[in-house]
């Protein structure tokens, strides 16, 4: 970090200086610098260090773009973040390492490794509810592979693209790290480049455009997207606990505005009751009788995303099966948590992702219909079990194809940096986080080794009867046909 204020100032950013950025961030590639271990470490460690010093002016604009409580964005944002960073600093001589492979017979004598390089110049486009978390730490995978980086915040979140914006600026190096403001036109002139990797978060919508975009110059993508993230519960469980880590998957992590949030719960008609009534009184404890006034829950993010909302619940369909909640301020940009009981398949609320407050609940005969109910629709991001029988763990395991799977718990498996964390068909393509993230934007090198000695004549014309034999033999990996082939034993 240097002396000098490089905060990002508001100019017009079209095609033509998206080319220029592109080509001065390729000239800073192209010097090697990046691909030093001590460079990707002073990042990294910058980030860090930005995160210390600047930890209330993050927390202040989460509270202005979402209205987020402190808690959420130290722990699921900042704590996060600083997580994936110390994985990174512990870590990344190790995934720089080359890695040995093994040879055949065919090549000896030879030796070989698979060699991780960078990819060159990647582009990240971030969404808006981890505005942080979602921006940064795919940079810190990007800034661990040695690649130059551009980051595209979200516009929707603009108090926090503006301060990334003012921070990698001021904290990061500037040659090989920058950050892009603006909204359509900004990310179109951005797409319209040709970059080494595009890491997306968001709407599988925008995914469809940027794949597009990123086809036209066969440049590779992470495509984080999401899904209707389905929450099965048996009857055989803890009551108690299950409704409370429900609650804190889907209203304590952004009040449902996350990608792998429940989406919907499925539990049996004999059971639904019992399972409504313990989440309305964990509802009641955890944000009182008047949820909507609560400073523990998020707003939600804009209007037009309150209308749509509005509009899944004002659904004919829906109508007369609320349960719990309902209750709204579109002065305030708030919904209270809300349960649905039974909404029909083709309401609005069970066939789009909810991306809210919102919680349906669809009950069957036997649970194992849960699996027709999830598999009916596209996959998943994350599906969720709750139960104590071991047989349908394994049943749910092998038969929901999902980007991740959560027994018992919901969201927590995003905080495990041993498992990638990615969707899997509609949900998205790619995976990050921990060594995921360094590979994420890493070509693995394959590098054969040779010395002059070996130089068998029999890959050489003529190719004779007894060549043909041992060459095939040879490939085929047959120690008894290559020794037939040499003495002419048929």
């Amino acid at each position: 970090m240097s002396g000098e204020d490089h905060s990002q100032k508001k100019v017009m950013f079209d095609g033509e200086a998206a080319s220029s950025l592109v080509k001065e961030l390729r000239v800073s590639f192209s010097s090697g610098k990046t691909r030093s271990y001590e460079w990707r470490i002073s990042q990294v460690k910058a980030l860090l260090k930005m995160v210390d010093e600047q930890q209330d002016q993050i927390i202040d604009a989460l509270r202005s773009d979402l209205a987020k409580p402190p808690l959420e964005t130290v722990v699921y944002e900042i704590g996060m973040f600083k997580n994936s960073c110390e994985v990174t600093l512990k870590e990344l001589k190790q995934w720089m390492a080359p890695e040995k492979a093994k040879t055949s017979v065919t090549t000896f004598p030879s030796s070989a490794e698979i060699v991780p390089e960078p990819l060159g110049v990647v582009l990240v486009i971030s969404a808006w509810n981890y505005p942080f978390l979602l921006s940064l730490d795919p940079v810190v995978g990007a800034i661990a592979a040695g690649n130059a980086v551009v980051l595209k915040p979200s516009e929707i979140a603009p108090a926090s693209s503006s301060l990334l914006a003012n921070l990698l600026g001021r904290y990061m190096d500037n040659s090989s790290v920058r950050v892009v403001e603006g909204a359509v036109d900004e990310t179109t002139a951005l797409l319209q480049q040709k970059w080494d990797k595009i890491f997306y978060t968001g709407n599988g919508k925008v995914g469809r455009i940027v794949m597009a975009a990123a086809a036209k110059h066969l440049t590779p993508v992470v495509l984080e997207l999401g899904g209707k993230s389905p929450t099965v519960v048996d009857s055989n469980v803890n009551l108690e606990v299950t409704a409370r880590r429900i609650i804190s998957g889907k209203w304590c992590c952004n009040n449902g505005q996350a990608c792998i949030s429940p989406d919907y719960v499925i539990t049996t008609k004999d059971f639904a009751p019992k399972l409504v009534d313990a989440l309305k009184k964990e509802l009641e404890s955890f944000f009182g009788k008047n949820p909507i006034e609560s400073n523990d829950l998020s707003r939600i993010v804009s209007s037009n995303h309150f209308a749509r909302l509005i509009k899944m619940l004002d659904d004919d369909k829906v109508s007369g099966k609320i349960v719990y909640g309902g209750e709204k301020d579109e002065s305030k940009l708030r919904i209270a948590p809300t349960i649905v009981l039974d909404a029909p398949q083709d309401s609005l609320i069970m066939s789009e992702e909810i991306f809210g407050p919102l919680l349906p609940i669809i009950t069957v005969n036997k649970l194992e219909e849960s699996f027709d109910v999830i598999n009916a629709g596209t996959k998943p991001l994350a599906a969720y079990l709750f139960t104590n029988d071991n047989k349908f763990k394994e049943q749910f395991v092998k038969n929901v194809s999902a980007g991740g799977l959560l027994i018992n718990d919901t969201v927590l498996h995003l905080v495990v940096h041993t498992l990638p964390f990615g969707g899997v068909g509609d949900s998205g393509m790619g995976a990050y986080h921990g060594k995921f993230s360094f590979d994420a934007f890493t070509h693995r090198k394959a590098v054969l080794y040779r010395g002059f000695t070996g130089d068998a004549s029999i890959r050489y014309p003529p190719y004779t009867d007894t060549k043909q034999k041992l060459m095939k033999a040879l490939v085929a990996g047959d120690v008894t046909g290559v020794v037939r082939a040499l003495f002419g034993w048929s």
